[in-house]
């Protein structure tokens, strides 16, 4: 973890009220130079109203606030900020390389437009106009933007939505060279398997509250169960009778085991079914440790 002086945003205390209902009751949060964090958690956990406050968009009812050791509100630490929201409204009838001149111009130390249409993929796009462009393009053409002002902060929100696998990977490799560079990322996806790629932090969110807040492996320990699955005829009534088998299903025609012991389990599957094929094992991954979590009678919990 970064220590203090590389802090680039912070919120301590922060509570925000719509009417009666409370968005964020006492957040804490810290971002720091190079790493990228995934905000995680159901709809109406306080997201968006954590990252409106660090934007400056709104401001907290009561707690601190802090862009890069200022109010949000200034002009000045705004500009070290990028922002990729999941809607864009962005003038249609300009030309992708206008539309990154002009976004360039607000910007004192902009990146070359060369630079930034490579990092995101989009040289080949220049010349097109941007209602022309297909809504995965579309979501390369606002990364550019965003990243284009050189930001020391990035917010990323739902960023590969329309995007076929071969632009996801490419989107990553530049989200991982920013990353690299030494620019703050704040990635907010409905694809676990994305934060589970990218970040070197997971913070997640309930109910206006950080209930969790440390690494993927980390969180995904929270599960402690480990997935089997195989091809087998064995009756998975019987095998959920077994000594440290918590679950049995069966889909497709593979056989589901989950298990706290599964070397165990995995010599008594071999032992019982000398023709049983299609072996995997994996850990409980990221989605199902933040199905866990955020359960309504989940515990409140922090992993380092």
């Amino acid at each position: 973890m970064t220590n203090a002086s590389g802090t680039v945003a912070s919120l301590a205390g922060a509570v925000k009220r719509y009417g009666a209902l409370t968005a964020l009751d006492g957040l804490d949060l810290m971002l720091h130079r190079g790493e990228l964090v995934a905000l995680l958690g159901p709809n109406g956990a306080g997201k968006s109203t954590t990252i409106g406050l660090l934007l400056g968009l709104i401001r907290a009812d009561a707690g601190r606030v802090e862009l890069f050791g200022q109010e949000p509100q200034r002009i000045d630490a705004r500009r070290r900020v990028g922002v990729m929201l999941q809607s864009a409204m962005l003038p249609a009838t300009l030309s992708v390389g206008e539309l990154l001149r002009q976004a360039m111009s607000y910007y004192p130390s902009p990146r070359p437009l060369q630079e930034s249409a490579e990092l995101a993929g989009i040289t080949d796009l220049l010349q097109r106009r941007y209602a022309q462009l297909s809504g995965g393009q579309q979501r390369r053409v606002q990364f550019a933007v965003a990243l284009c002002g050189r930001p020391e902060l990035l917010f990323l929100d739902e960023p590969t939505v329309g995007m076929d696998i071969d632009a996801r990977q490419k989107l990553w490799a530049a989200i991982r060279r920013l990353v690299a560079e030494g620019c703050a990322v704040v990635l907010t996806t409905h694809y676990l398997e994305e934060a589970e790629a990218l970040a070197q932090r997971v913070v997640v969110l309930a109910k206006g509250r950080v209930i969790s807040d440390g690494s993927v492996e980390a969180l995904r320990s929270y599960v402690p169960l480990t997935r089997i699955r195989c091809l087998t005829d064995l009756d998975p009534l019987a095998i959920a009778r077994w000594p440290n088998v918590a679950e049995v299903t069966r889909e497709q025609g593979c056989l589901q085991i989950r298990t706290e012991a599964p070397e165990q389990v995995l010599r008594r599957l071999l032992d019982a079914d000398l023709g049983l094929s299609g072996l995997e094992v994996s850990r409980a991954g990221l989605a199902e440790a933040f199905a866990e979590l955020t359960r309504a009678d989940a515990p409140q919990q922090e992993v380092a």
